[in-house]
């Protein structure tokens, strides 16, 4: 009975680390990147200035909103295939994990993010918005490397900056529809943009709805098992009452509806099954809304232009019933709720002071303040655990970049951010209401972010830059029945050399990168449990080197054609893993990292016909490749490895002036493949029936989709 006790504790770490566990993105085989529309200009702001995408000295994608509807892609994780070195994981529909070049990988949602995430500039801490509809979206910049100079802490690995349209003076109508089968994934979206006062006030508003069942079926109670339903409504409101100001304010309300990590028992890495053995469905609500204003004045006195942000954002979700123990037999069920609220300040001044020198400073603040409740009851022995967890932190940051133009060909740009973090935590623990709070845990750093670029701009499009800089991530804390409430944060240095050359029917750009990365925050373990049983721990692991090439093309054979094409080679490796041993007392079985692949790669091909008039058939087709993944696994002598894959789509799409309809197919050879699998050790430490778990990729899907553009 002691035993069967001890099994019943350790369900509860068996539920936190099911959570913790990292899966990869669903991925839509295609690519594409903002080089190869028609134009060949993109202007991205990856240094918050206007910059053309060929000429910024940064490893930087950017995917435009047309291609984001050409490809189906809904959300920034499925978009994440067209970006080198990006890998997004998600094992549920409020939960996403992300890394860059291995770099700063995020294991579980309370660990800060390795990547930060932006939304018109404004960091989300929340990176389940990876997860969310895109609505009304122009572009988004994906940055590699750390960014932490002009983005702030959490950019270790990078940071994606998602930029929705404005409104301005032209009326402007979007409007797009899909449908697909077999599961019945469909969406519908639309925008309107106008003037209200000409020149001065322009309004814009987007809303969109997509739900889909999903193609996993819960055996036990015979019900689809991963289904998902959102709807997603933003308004932006632009005053520019003349030269010498322009004020903007943003509202956003995204509803989520899904589930929680619907894991399958099978019996290897080869096993791809699609039947889950829950007592419960899993579902999931998430709330996600807020505000934002920029107020942007120029000086004209001294060359400089002000600018002003301020955000509010809001996360609340909920998750009515869950099956704790993951298996057929009904014995721990929970409940849980959690909020996150983040408030953001910011202030530059850009300066150009003359053609030689120009610079950026700056001044941040944000306040982030979560709750959560989680209430387990163990059925066979009537306990009853509650647990609350709040968390609040507040950071400071100065930064400065200084521009240095010595010619017409070079530029030395040399910055240096300062950020200053706080971080408190305070919980309870409650069993049959015997308990009480614990004491409070505190977390304290101090960081400096230096970055040097240096730029050489040569006579026939080609552009080579050097750079080296670091970056940061905040530490964090445990749950409150761990034996330990705190681990500190991470850091990396990178080196690259990279270049990028532009022609009007050929683009190329590429990199090469050595990152050495120390006390990564990047595997979870099982411990003893204040009070008795298991629990899931987050901690430092220990040091970690990564480096590799990263090649992106476009190329156009004759007009009609385009060709477009992407690779990662990528080496990423623990080399030191003392700080995983001393805490767990356990040893690591490989020292590849978990979910990160050594290559990906994307290929795709479009040919456009033209029909007469203003119509034109445009045929496309892509492959999206993967190479072989660590599993996530407690096993110290025998690793578990996910095969390679590769996924193939196809696209026939007429238009016809402003309406274009096509007929598509995603994953057309129903390749399977795995999201996420965890090994059975997890299972074996908490004393449970031992079986390997895994969330199979999505099946073939094909359909049909229309927008409408004036």
């Amino acid at each position: 009975m002691t035993k069967y006790r001890f099994a019943i504790a350790s369900s509860f770490a068996l539920a936190t680390m099911l959570a913790a566990a990292p899966v990869h993105a669903q991925e839509t085989p295609a690519a594409a990147t903002a080089e190869g529309e028609d134009d060949g200009i993109i202007v991205v702001t990856a240094r918050k200035r206007d910059e053309t995408l060929s000429d910024v000295p940064i490893a930087v994608t950017a995917i435009t909103g047309d291609t984001l509807v050409a490809r189906g892609f809904n959300s920034v994780r499925e978009a994440a295939v067209l970006s080198p070195g990006l890998n997004i994981n998600s094992d549920g529909s409020g939960r996403a994990f992300v890394s860059i070049r291995g770099v700063g990988v995020t294991l579980v949602q309370s660990v800060q993010p390795g990547v930060g995430l932006f939304i018109d500039g404004i960091y989300q801490p929340n990176t389940a918005y990876l997860n969310n509809p895109l609505v009304d979206v122009d572009r988004i910049e994906v940055l590699r490397g750390p960014q932490g100079t002009l983005y702030g802490k959490n950019t270790l690995g990078g940071a994606i900056n998602v930029i929705t349209r404005q409104p301005g003076n032209d009326l402007e109508v979007r409007a797009n529809g899909s449908y697909a089968g077999p599961d019945d994934s469909w969406m519908v979206s639309g925008s309107v943009s106008g003037p209200v006062i000409e020149d001065v006030l322009a309004v814009r508003v987007a809303t969109a709805h997509r739900e889909q069942d999903g193609f996993l079926t819960n055996v036990i109670l015979n019900e689809d098992a991963n289904p998902l339903n959102t709807d997603s409504l933003n308004g932006t409101i632009r005053f520019t009452p003349g030269d010498a100001m322009t004020f903007t304010v943003k509202g956003y309300y995204d509803w989520v509806d899904g589930v929680n990590t619907p894991y399958a028992r099978v019996t290897g890495p080869r096993d791809y099954s699609r039947d889950i053995q829950f007592n419960a469905l899993q579902r999931v609500k998430f709330r996600y809304r807020g505000v934002n204003a920029k107020l942007e004045l120029p000086i004209e006195s001294i060359g400089s232009t002000l600018a002003l942000i301020g955000s509010y954002d809001a996360r609340s979700g909920r998750a009515a019933d869950n099956d704790v123990d993951f298996g057929p037999l009904n014995i721990a069920r929970s409940t849980g709720s959690d909020e996150l609220r983040t408030k953001t300040v910011e202030l530059r001044l850009d300066s150009q002071w003359s053609d030689q020198f120009s610079s950026l400073f700056g001044l941040f603040y944000s306040r982030e303040n979560t709750r959560a409740l989680d209430v387990t009851n163990i059925i066979p022995f009537g306990l009853v655990r509650t647990t609350t967890n709040r968390t609040s932190a507040d950071t400071y940051a100065a930064f400065g970049t200084l521009f240095w133009k010595p010619t017409d060909a070079w530029e030395v740009a040399l910055g240096l951010r300062y950020d200053r973090e706080n971080r408190a935590a305070n919980g309870t623990v409650l069993i049959n209401g015997a308990g009480g709070p614990l004491p409070e845990a505190r977390i304290k750093s101090n960081e400096w972010q230096p970055k040097l670029t240096v730029t050489r701009k040569w006579d026939n499009g080609l552009m080579t830059y050097a750079s080296v800089a670091r970056g940061y991530r905040g530490g964090g804390f445990n749950a409150p029945t761990a034996p330990f409430r705190t681990y500190q944060g991470d850091s990396a240095w990178t080196y690259e050399v990279g270049a990028k050359y532009a022609a009007p029917s050929f683009n190329l750009s590429g990199a090469v990168f050595y990152n050495d990365y120390k006390d990564y925050i990047g595997l979870n373990s099982i411990a003893p449990a204040n009070g008795g049983g298991l629990v899931t721990v987050d901690l430092n692991t220990g040091d970690v080197e990564s480096y590799g090439l990263e090649l992106e093309a476009m190329v156009r054979p004759v007009q009609a054609w385009t060709l477009r094409g992407s690779l990662t080679l990528m080496h990423a490796r623990l080399t030191n893993t003392d700080a995983y041993t001393a805490t767990t007392d356990r040893v690591l079985s490989s020292d590849r990292l978990t979910f990160q692949p050594d290559w990906l790669a994307s290929f795709s091909s479009d040919y456009r016909i033209e029909t007469g008039g203003d119509s034109d058939l445009t045929l496309s087709a892509g492959l999206v490749g993967k190479g072989k993944r660590l599993a996530a696994t407690l096993n110290e002598t025998t690793p578990t490895f996910l095969d390679s894959y590769w996924l193939t789509n196809a696209s026939i799409a007429y238009r016809t002036g402003p309406v274009e309809v096509a007929l598509f197919g995603n994953n057309i050879f129903n390749t399977e493949y795995f999201e996420s699998y965890i090994d059975k050790t997890t299972l074996q430490l908490a004393n449970l029936p031992a079986s390997d778990l895994g969330i199979t990729g999505d099946r073939r899907r094909y359909g049909v989709r229309a927008s409408l553009k004036f």
